[in-house]
């Protein structure tokens, strides 16, 4: 971030992601920066697509950056095929601008994989992580909870899981404020054992962390949050699990809306106000947990509002120094974790003697 002025954030955004691109995301763009006097974004995109957005957008121009770039790695595509092969694809561009200090941030709602490869790619792994992991604070009964994976790694060891974990609690740690953050495993049952393999060998590398590790959780957990507020699961899974609730949400707004609208508008409007932090716009996007860079990944067929939730998401875990401070406490797991294992090894060696 620029020294002349600390209060700026500049977060590289790819124009043409999502199922909605360019219109929704040029939508998304222009709201954020009315929402954001301190915002800057640097539109990455065909060029004559990103000076007509900025051309509509008078009041915003000066804070619109156009960085050209004239390939797509479209939704079908094979992800690390297509990031491979395009270097000039906007995705790959938008993460250059990360890596070169032309940017803060980045935020894509194109491909997820895409999404995922540029940033891993480019960006490279945090010390200590071989993979990384798709993110999301979930709004829980009894305060947030991190949710992780969600999408990036669909049939993980056990051993990625635990990695899961440590990031997870480190994440948590730096952006909830809490000290020694609650993790639970997701799995079928709270019981000791239950799960399938992976659940049950990924539940003994857990307890081994130096994390404050509660056991298995169930689904139901995830939302009331009384706990735990660090969940780890599979890609597979934590995907199913987040887009079922955003399902959930809009079944109980309808039925809502339809019983309220016309007998109780008040009601109705208390109940929307009362619950607007649940709507899945104001969840926006997941944050590439893991890789080093800020990286909001957000659905494909996001919303005008949920494109400007994602890069308000982008610059607010730029603004709270999340990366930095993420660097830290991992490494103190980590260092904690190498220590206890080399007491382990000190032990047996004694007791072989």
């Amino acid at each position: 971030m620029a020294d002349s002025d600390a209060t700026l954030v500049r977060v590289a955004v790819d124009l043409l992601g999502g199922d909605g691109a360019p219109d929704s995301v040029a939508a998304g763009v222009v709201d954020a920066l009315h929402r954001d006097p301190d915002l800057q974004v640097s539109l990455v995109g065909p060029e004559e697509l990103c000076h007509a957005v900025s051309g509509g957008a008078a009041d915003v121009r000066d804070r619109i950056v156009i960085v050209p770039a004239s390939q797509v790695v479209a939704m079908g595509e094979d992800p690390i095929s297509g990031v491979r092969a395009k270097r000039d694809a906007t995705v790959c561009v938008t993460a250059q601008l990360v890596r070169d200090g032309a940017a803060d941030a980045m935020v894509s709602v194109g491909s997820t994989g895409a999404s995922m490869a540029a940033g891993i790619f480019t960006l490279e792994l945090l010390p200590g992580l071989t993979r990384a992991a798709l993110a999301v604070v979930l709004p829980a009964v009894s305060g947030p909870v991190v949710l992780l994976d969600v999408g990036a790694n669909v049939t993980p060891a056990a051993g990625l899981l635990a990695q899961h974990a440590l990031v997870g609690a480190a994440y948590a740690e730096v952006l909830l404020g809490l000290t020694e953050p609650r993790v639970g495993l997701l799995t079928i049952g709270e019981e000791a054992g239950k799960g399938d393999q992976t659940r049950r060998a990924a539940a003994k590398l857990l307890a081994d962390l130096p994390v404050r590790f509660i056991g298995n959780v169930e689904g139901d957990d995830v939302l009331v949050g009384d706990r735990a507020d660090v969940v780890v699961t599979d890609g597979f899974t934590g995907n199913v699990l987040l887009k079922g609730m955003e399902g959930t949400y809009a079944v109980l707004g309808d039925l809502i809306t339809v019983h309220l609208a016309r007998s109780h508008p008040a009601a109705l409007v208390a109940v929307r106000r009362a619950t607007a932090h649940l709507h899945p716009d104001r969840l926006a996007g997941a944050l590439l947990l893991g890789v080093d860079g800020v990286v909001v990944v957000g659905h494909g067929a996001s919303s005008v509002a949920a494109v400007a939730g994602c890069i308000a998401q982008a610059a607010y875990l730029v603004r709270q120094s999340v990366l930095p401070r993420l660097h830290e406490a991992l490494a103190t797991l980590i260092t904690r974790r190498a220590t206890a294992l080399l007491a382990e090894a000190a032990q047996l060696a004694e007791a072989a003697q």
